[in-house]
């Protein structure tokens, strides 16, 4: 049917002359207005390029989206070539997006909406290859992400099949033909009755408004929620640090940004996640506490930090229970406990019950969101109060 559309479209352009070229044409005026720094981009594809670019370019952040073609080995193959399924290519998108304004995480959150994550044979009522799921990381971070936000797709019990949507290497992403560009604009009555026959829309409905994930489950281990009664022989009362009385101010974006790096401000600000095994205290075994790398109020300790396999930082509770803010995280399918801490409301991490005794807790936290501070260092930096905690015949002591 799609193809139908194209041969004609291909024809009559050829016939009257005015054959664009590829890739050229898109508005560039959000880009304009956007620091480079801040633009980065992301390739997915979901099927017919023409309804995932329509659904991306509606998401808030977005500046721009480019139809085109990923996965194979043709040089710059033509939709001739891709459509018939000899190249190798699936069709899709290049998302180009404001980084301060949505993250990678959120746009695979956006996109697993707009799919059927479980068709292997195509997607709709495309079918082959050529259209099948396919995510295309450019880096190890995006490649760890989208590896952690599938498996978190597969485990919120949303579909009864597994999730087939494929996590690859982006080599080289062609543009595809002008007249493929914004073609839901230009074309929208064909996009319209191309859309509503291939089901997506259905698809959407019946899966995202319909049914709502499973919730957590209670009972087992310890929630996030009960942790907050342990008696804690370590816990500071509110007073005692006056950390929750100081009148603390957090500076305004612009100075975060001057003071903080990139990772610290994308992980603090904006919720992102580090990349794992490649950040500074995954694996810092010296004795001190972490304070936040904002405020400096103090949050967990080298005392319950423990080694979960998953390459960042995590502490089986907090050092200091009242400057840890918890909040419900559905960004992921699923309700996931948020960590952040209460003066900077910096984001940290989150909290997940599968952690070793006496808590039966696993804080997992990003390095960039702390700063270390060794037990040589508390006097001076003004935690004397938690030296004590590390004094050998503590009654909080290891």
């Amino acid at each position: 049917m799609k193809t139908l559309i194209i041969t004609l479209m291909v024809t009559m352009a050829a016939f009257f002359g005015f054959y664009p070229v590829r890739g050229m044409g898109k508005s560039m005026e959000k880009k304009m207005k956007t620091s480079p720094e801040q633009v980065n981009t992301a390739v997915f594809a979901g099927g017919c390029f023409w309804c995932v670019e329509a659904d991306f370019e509606k998401a808030e952040g977005v500046i721009e989206v480019i139809s085109g073609y990923a996965g194979g080995k043709t040089m710059t193959p033509t939709y001739e070539e891709v459509s018939a399924g000899g190249t190798g290519h699936v069709e899709a998108v290049k998302v180009h997006y404001d980084s301060t304004k949505i993250t990678y995480e959120q746009l695979l959150d956006y996109f697993w909406r707009y799919i059927d994550p479980t068709d292997a044979g195509g997607s709709f009522v495309d079918r082959g290859s050529q259209y099948r799921s396919v995510i295309f990381y450019a880096d190890e971070t995006q490649q760890h992400i989208a590896e952690m936000s599938k498996q978190q797709l597969e485990a919120s019990g949303r579909f009864d099949k597994p999730v087939a949507t494929e996590i690859l290497p982006l080599n080289t992403f062609y543009p595809a033909e002008d007249y493929h560009q914004d073609y839901y604009k230009k074309n929208p009555i064909r996009y319209k009755w191309y859309r509503s026959g291939s089901g997506r829309d259905q698809f959407i409905t019946t899966t995202w408004t319909e049914k709502e994930p499973e919730k957590e489950q209670e009972g087992g281990k310890m929630t996030a929620a009960a942790s907050s009664e342990i008696k804690d022989p370590k816990k500071t009362s509110k007073n005692e640090n006056n950390w929750t009385d100081i009148g603390y101010h957090r500076p305004d974006d612009e100075s975060l940004r001057r003071r903080l790096t990139p990772i610290q401000y994308e992980v603090t600000r904006q919720n992102g996640t580090e990349t794992p095994f490649q950040n500074p205290y995954w694996n810092n075994h010296r004795a001190g506490i972490y304070v936040d790398i904002i405020s400096g109020e103090p949050l967990f300790s080298s005392m319950d930090k423990f080694d979960s396999g998953t390459g960042w930082p995590s502490f089986t509770r907090p050092l200091v229970p009242e400057n840890i803010i918890e909040k419900t995280d559905k960004g992921f399918f699923m309700a996931r406990t948020e960590v952040r801490s209460k003066l900077a409301d910096s984001h940290l991490g989150h909290v997940f019950d599968d952690g070793p005794a006496p808590t039966g807790l696993r804080y997992c936290i990003n390095s960039a969101a702390l700063r270390f501070v060794p037990t040589a260092d508390l006097e001076k930096e003004g935690y004397g109060n938690f030296v004590k905690i590390f004094q050998p015949g503590s009654a909080s002591g290891q």
